[in-house]
């Protein structure tokens, strides 16, 4: 609540229990001290508001509504009571109702400077910028403040911003705003840096550059001092929008001069210069050759200036990377553009040899010299990594010992080198011989290096921690490869180790997380990824990690929390960047309110978000509909609405950070910009399925709600055939989309291993649930056609009813199947994981479900059109005990149903008991590979996995009987 300070009003101590009460989160006593205040004080507003907060936060919402409502009607003036009616309209997320109380708070006290300020706020919260701007000019008149002038100027910009005509904001909006700032100028009353940034947004808006430049360069952007090099990066921002590359080159070179590790500047130099040269650009005979002074405009001068920075650098105490990268950066553009030889820069290899020995000891060498690892041929590789490692101060090894490094310098050498290695693709090169013994070289530099970081704090990464990385890379090729299936085992065994020496390692948590669900295992990932710690936006970039693979392996209540977690973040998001951009209104950072605008649009579009909400939905509705709830009121508390999509298809962003983990592999087997594209397709076609299956339900739900026997004139009456009509729809749809689906795995995409992950698209089709549930699905049309024109005339029907019941039966049959074999098999003493039983028993016990909930519909229509067959057959003393053979039908196909879950029930048992008795500890990965300890690490890491099968089967066959008994009841 907010922080009340000492007044005189005895209306605010009567208050104060009732708000510490609330503050303490003692909603129930706030509750009861407000009813007590108000017995005795009837007419004290606030304390009934205060009651609405207590019974808002006791889930009693309707209740608190109608409270606020009440006090809302009588249009309080007094602080106590809008503040507390603005904390609890928040709450409800319903922020509009704050500006209608704000509004009729200004209209009765107009003189109110912080009235109109809340009610600009209020409107900052919605997005009414027109409102905005009046309100900003309102308060302007009242109080002339420079602030609330240029609240009424940046509402105009955020106008145009949102503008769907682009011409009626760059011929309305910015030049009423352009004109009232020029207002401002020329009544030299522009105060604040803020405000000459604003004027700055305007003309950069407009295209008008070079008024633009001119601001920033005159006595205006004298006030620019907040941020470094400020007023020179909008200058260098101009120059280059108005092509202006004299000004650009002389700029970018002054500023080098005064410091020569600015990479940013070392870019717009290159870059100006070869306009320059391109435009056969030449100085003027007299005069300035710039606005900014002396320039380059030929690749001699270029080369010059280059040359002179490392020669200035070398005398220098402290040693700076930028003279010397831009030395290669350039011999990049040169060779570009085919003209480095003539200028005899240097041969790459020779100047990333120097580069090294200068900077070999900087966590950063690596990361440097990998962005110009092109400039080098396939043939120098070798010799190049020679010569680095001849260039290490290491002691000749004897025969059975490796050379190791005697301090961390020396050991962050030899890292580099094996990172470039890598890079370079000569560890890709090897066969699997030689992979082995370079694990084990790299493993035995890995615990080498731990002795170095004996006195690390547990936050603290040991030095030696990327061999270790390393070491897991080349064993997952091996695996990948199919060359060795125990290499699975022992990379887990190294970074469960790497993990227990330095727990606060990102890198290893993420490659254990990628592993594990490879294998099938989700129940170690998810305190993997709670101790990442994700914050803020990091549950968008990396979520997908967590929750790609949370309901498909099985472990349903792990699912909901983790997509708990994830909706969590999406949904603050709206609260929470509204309270950013009031915050950059009241401070006058005008140019973060577009930005936070933006972000806001990017977070409520986002590819997760939909995948996340789509699949919880999904996830209750298995967990609970029939269960504990009948779907029907499952549907309305999700207020799920089968004729409304709401996905934003067209504004869709995939916000994936698919780099997140390290990867050293050459640009051959790296992500590429063709993955993310077909991964982003792969993924849109996957959410469109499921996002039509969960309407679908929805529908079918709708339709039981409402079931009951029918003729022409009722069915429009009571509006099934609309809802009819919608499922039909949904259905052509997510044929539409299965076809899209097949034509997109018909390509068998391979995505390396460190980049995204396939979704569940390949596995629904492959394994029989994508017929198993169109065809369930499917009988909802041929159920509702034979509820409109009854028993008599509809044997063709009857019979297709008939026909679908046994594919159905028989596909879920065929999806069992793929069920079969063992989750953990014992070859040669060594464990081999088969997790795709488990993705496809996840897809058997949704098929399961998807037809239960038709067949509940099949019983809403059938159980009153037998009861009146029946009340026919007595009216017309028919004693034929012949039933329509539809009735016979579902009676069959309810039969196997049963039989079939027990079965599959009987399976899964089977597979538990043949889990539990899996001797782990007899288990080994051959040879010398493993010393005891190292063991340790493999038991458990294959512990881990055996735990996470048995969760899933606990908690799959938990769900299956309760279907079962679900599908016991189902009778006509």
């Amino acid at each position: 609540m907010a922080t009340r300070g000492h007044v005189q009003d005895p209306n605010d101590r009567r208050l104060r229990p009732i708000y510490d009460y609330l503050d303490n989160g003692n909603n129930k006593m706030a509750i009861q001290q407000a009813d007590k205040l108000l017995k005795k004080h009837k007419d004290l507003h606030c304390a009934k508001v205060l009651k609405a907060i207590g019974l808002q936060r006791t889930g009693k919402q309707d209740e608190a509504f109608v409270l606020a409502q009440e006090v809302a009607a009588l249009e309080p003036t007094d602080d106590n009571s809008l503040q507390a009616l603005t904390i609890l309209y928040r709450e409800m997320h319903r922020p509009e109702l704050v500006t209608k109380l704000y509004e009729a708070a200004v209209k009765k006290v107009p003189s109110s400077e912080d009235y109109h300020s809340h009610l600009f706020m209020a409107y900052a919260r919605v997005g009414e910028y027109k409102k905005m701007q009046q309100a900003g000019m309102a308060l302007y008149k009242i109080v002339p403040k420079n602030p609330y002038y240029f609240w009424s100027v940046m509402s105009l910009i955020m106008q145009s911003i949102s503008a769907r005509d682009e011409k009626l904001s760059k011929t309305m909006f910015l030049p009423l705003a352009e004109r009232m700032v020029e207002k401002m100028v020329r009544d030299d009353k522009i105060e604040a840096e803020a405000e000459v940034e604003l004027y700055y947004m305007i003309l950069e808006r407009l295209g008008k550059y070079q008024e633009a430049l001119n601001v920033i360069r005159g006595t205006l952007g004298e006030k620019l001092t907040s941020e470094l090099q400020s007023r020179e990066n909008k200058c260098m921002a101009m120059y280059k929008k108005l092509r202006k590359w004299p000004e650009c080159n002389a700029l970018s070179r002054k500023l080098l001069l005064k410091n020569s590790d600015d990479w940013q500047f070392y870019l717009s130099y290159f870059d100006s210069v070869f306009h320059l040269i391109d435009e056969s650009w030449n100085p003027p005979e007299e005069g300035e050759q710039s606005l900014e002074g002396k320039l380059d405009c030929s690749v001699e001068e270029t080369v010059q200036f280059v040359e002179d920075r490392i020669a200035e650098e070398s005398k220098s105490l402290r040693q700076l990377r930028g003279p010397y990268l831009a030395k290669l950066e350039l011999i990049r553009r040169l060779r570009n553009r085919g003209c480095n030889d003539e200028y005899k820069l240097g041969e790459p290899e020779d100047l990333m040899v120097q580069y090294f020995k200068m900077f070999g000891d900087k966590p950063c060498c690596f990361t440097d010299l990998k962005v110009f690892i092109d400039l080098l041929v396939p043939s120098q590789y070798t010799n190049f990594i020679n010569r680095l490692l001849s260039s290490l101060p290491l002691s000749a090894p004897s025969d059975d010992q490796l050379a190791l490094p005697e301090d961390v310098k020396t050991l962050q050498r030899h890292l580099c080198i094996s990172q470039l290695t890598r890079v370079l693709g000569l560890y890709h090169a090897m066969d699997k011989d030689q992979k082995l013994a370079a694990v084990r070289e790299l493993t035995l530099r890995y615990r080498h290096g731990l002795e170095f970081g004996k006195s690390c704090l547990k936050t603290d990464l040991q030095y030696s921690d990327y061999y270790c990385l390393l070491a897991a890379h080349l064993l997952l090729d091996l695996w990948l490869d199919g060359a060795d299936e125990r290499a699975v085992w022992y990379a887990l065994t190294l970074l469960e180790e790497g993990l227990a020496n330095s727990p606060s390692n990102s890198q290893f948590k993420l490659l254990l997380i990628r592993i594990y669900c490879k294998l099938g295992a989700f129940e170690p990932v998810v305190d993997l990824y709670s101790s990442l710690d994700a914050k803020h936006v990091q549950h968008d970039t990396i979520g997908f990690l967590l929750t790609r693979y949370a309901e498909s392996l099985g472990q349903f209540a792990a699912a909901s929390q983790s997509f708990n977690f994830a909706l969590r973040f999406f949904h603050s998001n709206q609260k929470d960047t509204s309270e950013y951009i009031i915050q950059a209104y009241k401070y006058g950072a005008f140019e973060k309110i577009p930005e936070f605008i933006a972000f806001r649009n990017r977070l409520n579009n986002s590819l997760h978000f939909a995948q996340v909400r789509t699949e919880r939905m999904l996830l209750d509705l298995l967990l609970e509909a029939n269960i504990s709830v009948s779907l029907e009121e499952s549907i309305k508390s999700m207020g799920l609405s089968p004729e409304e999509d709401d996905i934003p298809w067209t504004d869709l962003q995939d916000n994936r950070d698919l780099t997140v983990l390290f990867n050293w592999d050459p640009k051959v087997w790296d992500i590429s910009e063709e993955h993310r594209k077909l991964s982003l397709e792969e993924e849109t076609i996957w959410l469109k399925i499921r996002s039509i299956t969960l309407r679908l339900v929805g529908g079918i739900a709708s339709l039981i709600h409402a079931a009951e026997p029918k003729n022409s004139e009722k069915t429009t009456e009571n509006g099934m055939s609309s809802k009819i009509d919608i499922i039909r729809s949904l259905l052509h749809q997510l044929e539409s989309a299965v076809d899209s689906g097949k034509k997109f795995t018909e390509q068998t995409i391979q995505y390396p291993f460190l980049g995204p992950p396939s979704t569940r698209m390949a596995g629904f089709i492959r394994s029989g649930s994508c017929r198993c549930q169109t065809t369930t699905f499917n009988l909802v049309n041929d159920i509702y056609e034979l509820d409109t024109i009854g028993f008599d005339s509809s044997s063709d029907v009857q019979d297709r009813i008939g026909r679908n019941w046994k594919s159905c039966l028989q596909q879920l049959e065929e999806l069992f199947n793929n069920c079969k074999g063992d989750l953990m098999e014992i070859q040669d003493s060594h464990c081999r994981a088969r997790h795709t039983c488990l993705e496809n028993l996840v897809f058997f016990v949704e098929s399961v479900s998807f037809a239960l909930w038709v067949s509940s519909y099949c019983c809403s229509v059938l159980r009153p059109l037998k009861s009146n067959l029946q009340k026919k057959k007595k009216k017309k003393k028919d004693t034929s005990t012949t039933l329509p053979p539809v009735l016979t039908g579902f009676q069959d196909y309810v039969t196997g149903l049963q039989k079939l879950l027990v079965k599959v029930i009987d399976h899964m048992n089977g597979l538990e008991i043949s889990l539990a008795a899996l001797k782990l500890e007899e288990l080994s990965l051959g040879g010398d590979l493993l010393s005891e300890e190292e063991m340790l690490f493999t038991r458990t890491a294959q512990g881990k996995v055996r735990s996470s099968y048995q969760q899933t089967l606990q908690e799959a066959g938990e769900l299956l009987k309760k279907r079962l008994d679900t599908i016991n009841k189902l009778k006509i």
